[in-house]
């Protein structure tokens, strides 16, 4: 991966401690996990992210910083934080910071919400820090949310913020233990409306699987106005994948696209939440592991539409501690369901294709069951087009209805997709790509095999 120098931004940004593991100027996007990103308004990329780099304990402590000008090429510039603020520090004994959500808030400033926490341990603190750029200086405002080991059964770690439709922010966080919880912030400061309130639950997963979910966000749909809770279920180490669920209000409840609730104890711990990614493998291509806790960037196009990218880290290598950050295109079913790019984003030029003659082909395909968390090997099977809607093609999906046939395809299966330009990283060259639900609630994303 190609990387690019911006001195200038650097400077504003804490140094890298000498001797520091590995150089980071060749790190790109590894070694970030938790990721966001966010754009400045001179239209640079900043991505903000965990304290972690693998195989290594010599780690700069602090919020990993990186920028980019095109979400491909990425460089690390530094920490935005100088290690554990000390209010978050006394709290929690955190030796880093965890999971950051930055965030540009309705006064102009941008806001950062950081977790300091130790692994396994819910004693734990969300803190806020403020600048008036990404690229700092950051200024530390205290605790905004704290969790302690035999007083509370939340964990405040895995912080978000989302805007409801009357623009009121709300934070969303907690990591296993009892769930994800919500509650409302004020909108001039950004602390909680009511000191001390840890909010309301919207989703759990019960004891018998350690209650593993973390890192929430929500996403308002700008297909019908309801809001989308992505989770990430199962171990961050091997199993991580990504669920999804919509509610009419922000705070819930969430169901997936079969109707069961977020927060439903009885149904199969693997059945709740409608899986959207998971590991897999294309022909020829790289394992990709364990991808998760994921945000949403969402930009306008140059067409002026709005877009939006997943962002999430992933795991790769034999001993599956590698972990680097992706982007992958965000688009929107015919049923408002998200459908995820199987490719990660190369950026437009490279992605250009022509708008498709027909859909029909020959396709390598991914089936997320739910019930798995094996790596998915890619399928070559035939698909139909069962219904094409008319669209525009590059910038916009088209949406379709697709019938896999043949082997791996189970008779009757249509899926609510879109189908749009990628870069198939396997082979090196643009394609087509599609992703969407089956009739199940089962997601299924594929790559064409050349173009027509």
């Amino acid at each position: 991966m190609a990387v690019d120098t911006n001195t200038d931004t650097a400077a504003e940004l804490l140094p890298l401690p000498a001797g520091a593991g590995q150089e980071p100027s060749s790190w790109g996007a590894r070694h970030a996990h938790d990721p966001t990103v966010v754009r400045d308004d001179d239209g640079t990329y900043y991505m903000f992210s965990t304290d972690a780099v693998a195989n290594t304990k010599d780690i700069p402590s602090g919020v990993h910083v990186r920028t980019s000008a095109d979400l491909v090429r990425w460089t690390y510039l530094g920490t935005a934080l100088g290690g554990v603020p000390e209010a978050a520090a006394a709290w929690s004994g955190a030796q880093g910071l965890w999971a950051p959500e930055v965030v540009r808030w309705p006064t102009g400033e941008w806001h950062m919400y950081y977790s300091a926490s130790t692994f396994g341990s819910n004693t734990s603190a969300i803190g806020l820090a403020v600048a008036a750029s990404p690229k700092g200086p950051w200024e530390d405002r205290g605790l905004v949310v704290a969790t302690r080991e035999g007083e509370h059964s939340q964990n405040a770690i895995d912080a978000a913020v989302a805007f409801d439709a009357g623009g009121s922010p709300w934070l969303t966080y907690g990591s296993f233990f009892s769930g994800i919880y919500i509650l409302p912030l004020d909108p001039s400061s950004g602390l909680p409306r009511v000191d001390g309130d840890l909010g309301s639950v919207i989703a759990r997963r019960p004891r018998s699987v350690e209650g593993a979910v973390e890192g929430a966000f929500i996403l308002p749909s700008p297909h019908d106005g309801r809001y989308i809770l992505f989770t990430s279920y199962d171990s961050l180490f091997s199993t991580y994948n990504v669920r999804v669920a919509v509610a009419d209000h922000i705070t819930g409840p969430y169901r997936d696209f079969r109707g069961l609730e977020m927060t439903d104890l009885d149904a199969s711990p693997a059945a709740v939440g409608t899986k959207v990614l998971g590991s897999y493998q294309f022909d020829g291509g790289t394992a990709w592991l364990a991808p998760g806790h994921n945000s949403v960037l969402t930009q306008k196009g140059p067409d002026g539409a709005a877009e939006h990218f997943m962002v999430h880290h992933v795991r790769f290598g034999a001993d599956s501690s590698q972990h680097v950050v992706q982007l992958r295109r965000l688009f929107f079913t015919a049923g408002g369901w998200p459908a995820i790019s199987p490719q990660p984003f190369a950026g437009l030029r490279s992605e250009a294709v022509p708008v498709p003659s027909e859909v029909a082909g020959t396709w390598q395909v991914l089936r997320f069951d739910p019930e798995s968390t094996d790596v998915v090997p890619a399928a070559r099977m035939d698909v139909e087009c069962v219904d094409l809607r008319p669209a525009h093609f590059l910038g916009h999906p088209l949406a379709v209805r697709l019938r896999p046939t043949g082997p791996g395809g189970e008779p009757g299966t249509e899926i609510d997709a879109v189908v749009f330009s990628s870069w198939d990283w396997s082979r090196s060259s643009p394609a087509l790509s599609f992703s969407g639900i089956d009739q199940r609630g089962v997601a299924w994303s594929g790559t064409r095999e050349g173009l027509l």
